[in-house]
């Protein structure tokens, strides 16, 4: 551009290529031009004749994670609370442990008789052993723990050990 142009002819020129949707870059971040490009390439729906629906969050859980009991453990002044969801399970299936700081549960869901009419058409009730280790929050004396189990769910009850007090001795 020369400096004998005025600011009014340089902003009626006319453009020197067309603008169109596809070619307007100002503003954009590579984002937003790496989105452009792959529509170019790959336009929405071409994948239409192979889509089927995908799967949801919980159709992909691993046979492990269906297999841990969830946990909620809670630190009280005196003591720590552990309760675990255990539905489906026998209490004579169970078998918990305790050390100063973690609780070991340990049990087994029974295999219910296969249906013999039908194919299955959704599997998610879990079957087979299961083990689940906590840390605590807190040393804890587990032969003082109580136990219970209610509707599927355990509940440990474990007092907090005893810290040593400190003593002020007097130096004579």
């Amino acid at each position: 551009m020369t400096k004998d142009k005025s600011s009014k002819e340089v902003a009626h020129s006319e453009p020197r290529q067309e603008v169109r949707p596809g070619n307007v870059t100002h503003g954009l971040s590579p984002f937003e031009e790496m989105d452009q490009l792959f529509e170019r390439f790959f336009p929405r729906g071409w994948l239409q004749p192979f889509r089927r629906e995908w799967p949801m969050r919980n159709d992909l859980i691993t046979p492990f994670e269906v297999q841990m009991p969830r946990v909620d453990v809670i630190d009280r002044d005196e003591e720590v609370v552990v309760r675990a969801e255990i539905p489906g399970v026998d209490k004579k299936d169970l078998d918990v442990s305790v050390t100063e700081n973690t609780v070991t549960i340990n049990g087994h869901r029974s295999a219910e008789k296969e249906e013999d009419a039908g194919d299955y058409y959704r599997r998610e009730i879990s079957r087979g052993a299961f083990s689940r280790t906590v840390m605590l929050p807190r040393e804890v004396d587990g032969e003082k723990a109580k136990v219970s189990f209610k509707e599927g769910t355990l509940e440990l009850i474990l007092p907090k050990v005893e810290r040593s007090k400190r003593h002020k001795i007097k130096v004579e």
